[in-house]
């Protein structure tokens, strides 16, 4: 279930995010909870290392990298994305629950 915030974001970052929407023909919502994902899956690994994820930022560079290199369609872009959204949740879910159990102790 998708619910709707107000973003505030600087000019510059704005504009990157446009830059995004039309490069990859995504929504501009799409691209925002693209980057928080991708933030999610470079931080959380580091502050759990025994969590192991599918997909890293490695791993998203080197899709990156191959998009960059032939056009990906826009199917294989909602697959890259489906991946990305599913370790991100994944991460996620791993740390409120250890947050959980910090909590109860």
């Amino acid at each position: 279930m998708l619910k709707r915030y107000q973003v505030l974001l600087p000019d510059w970052l704005e504009d990157y995010v446009k830059l995004l929407v039309d490069k990859y023909d995504l929504s501009f919502s799409e691209v925002i909870r693209t980057m928080l994902c991708n933030w999610i899956l470079a931080t959380v690994p580091n502050l759990y290392p025994e969590l192991k994820l599918g997909l890293g930022p490695k791993d998203i560079h080197e899709m990156v990298k191959a998009e960059a290199q032939e056009d990906m369609n826009r199917e294989d872009v909602h697959r890259m994305l489906s991946k990305i959204y599913f370790e991100s949740r994944k991460a996620v879910e791993y740390r409120m629950a250890q947050e959980k159990k910090k909590k109860k102790k």
